[in-house]
């Protein structure tokens, strides 16, 4: 019955449901359209964005209707899913919900609920905002399923083995931790075969929970879509490289949601054709996402998911475009280590390359390329008050640009979700001067 449900919904009710809504939606559009006039530094925003919208309500809607179906697991953003696809796990992303959670306003919230549980206010604002959930069951996408399994890796940071630990203990269920050796300069033999045999040995669990044999060709498949979904990805970001850029990273933050919440699946791949075509077909007719464009900016950490919009505005009257992120090109710069047919070596090194579980010289060394290939004039720095991992060291990079490669840099305080971390006037006079910076260094 549950079956037959879940089928019922993926393949005739939710395509019925959004249909109607987005006729509703349309006609709220246009009405809004009439009254308001549009901003005259912005192209119009990316067709392609509808389409993202549809995937990812469908996925968290037909997430609902998993119980009892198929096998849920919880997965971190470093976590190897091509592992759980073969098995037929229906995965959510408590970070992509934290996003989203944040984008909708309800970070604070759901933060103070955590802290009146114990948590202190300087952890992970998505921590709390997940935890918050296991309690509350408050969240933007209406019902998150209840999760079978927990699957992570320290790859991001050491936060999330602390924090799973603790739903693992609410949901009474088991947790699977990928551990993967921080790489200093870098990855040995010895590093490899250490997280292979770790990768082989959750195969067992995960035959038992999800009552599936491996599947070593469904496992090769995966990874394919996988290498094609971040291939693309990759390629979408490059398009930002062209004058006028077709796009900001602060569409790319939101467009990044295919290839972190549904890799592996055929759905993503289908997305990122649809978007690159579109950002080839803007970049034809040089048709840039800013106008105009005066400076082009890199980003550095994790979006401020509930400023997303005021800061793509403030920016653009100003003429700056922001056009790289060591965030969204995270599931990009590793595309290249993935090798279907080693699917396991593949993982250890995918997942071990990226850049949070590397050395701050890489880290700068990346940035640099970055700096050349997208002609780059400054450089945003935005310190997470609550994700230590990737805000250490960024006074010394904003330094070390200046000093190796002329790049100033502005570092603004804040948080992912938590407003309570940002002062609205101190971060605006440090982008005011910042903004005054680079147009002084073109007139000289």
């Amino acid at each position: 019955m549950n079956k037959l449900r879940f089928r019922f919904m993926k393949d005739i009710g939710a395509p019925v449901l959004f249909s109607i809504s987005e006729r509703k939606k349309k006609l709220a559009r246009r009405k809004k359209l009439r009254t308001r006039s549009p901003e005259s530094w912005a192209s119009p925003p990316l067709k392609s964005a509808g389409e993202l919208k549809r995937i990812m309500t469908r996925h968290y809607f037909l997430s609902r209707y998993t119980g009892g179906n198929m096998p849920v697991a919880w997965v971190t953003s470093g976590a190897p899913v091509e592992l759980l696809r073969p098995f037929g796990f229906y995965t959510v992303y408590p970070e992509n919900h934290g996003a989203i959670c944040g984008a909708r306003h309800m970070g604070q919230t759901m933060c103070e609920d955590a802290e009146s549980r114990g948590f202190h206010q300087d952890l992970c604002s998505y921590a709390k905002i997940d935890i918050s959930h296991s309690y509350t069951g408050d969240t933007p996408v209406g019902v998150l399923p209840k999760p079978d399994l927990l699957f992570i890796s320290n790859n991001i940071c050491q936060t999330v083995l602390l924090w799973f630990r603790v739903l693992a203990h609410r949901y009474r269920i088991p947790i699977l931790v990928f551990d993967t050796p921080y790489i200093h300069e870098k990855i040995d033999s010895s590093d490899e075969d250490y997280m292979v045999k770790q990768l082989e040995g959750f195969i067992p669990i995960l035959e038992e929970l999800s009552g599936k044999s491996f599947d070593m060709s469904a496992t090769i498949d995966v990874m394919s879509r996988a290498r094609d979904a971040s291939e693309m990805w990759g390629k979408a970001l490059d398009y930002m490289q062209f004058r006028p850029s077709p796009m900001t990273v602060f569409d790319a933050f939101v467009h990044l949601a295919p290839v972190v919440s549904l890799r592996g699946l055929e759905v993503a791949n289908k997305y990122y054709e649809m978007l690159t075509s579109e950002l080839e077909w803007r970049t034809i007719e040089s048709i840039g996402a800013i106008k105009p464009e005066r400076f082009r900016l890199i980003w550095d950490n994790i979006a401020v998911w509930f400023l997303l919009r005021d800061y793509a505005s403030m920016f653009g009257r100003k003429g700056c475009t922001f056009v790289a992120s060591t965030y969204t090109s995270a599931w990009a710069e590793t595309a290249r280590m993935i090798d279907p047919d080693k699917p396991f070596i593949s993982m250890a090194r995918t997942y071990s390359g990226v850049v949070l579980n590397r050395s701050l010289g890489y880290r700068l060394e990346l940035m640099r390329d970055m700096v050349r290939d997208f002609k780059i004039d400054g450089i945003l720095f935005h310190s997470a008050r609550s994700c230590k991992p990737y805000s250490i060291g960024q006074y010394d990079l904003r330094r070390l640009f200046l000093e190796l490669d002329g790049i100033p840099g502005v570092i603004v305080d804040a948080d992912m979700t938590d407003p309570r971390c940002y002062s609205r006037a101190q971060a605006e006079t440090r982008i005011d001067a910042f903004i005054e910076n680079l147009e002084d260094s073109r007139v000289h």
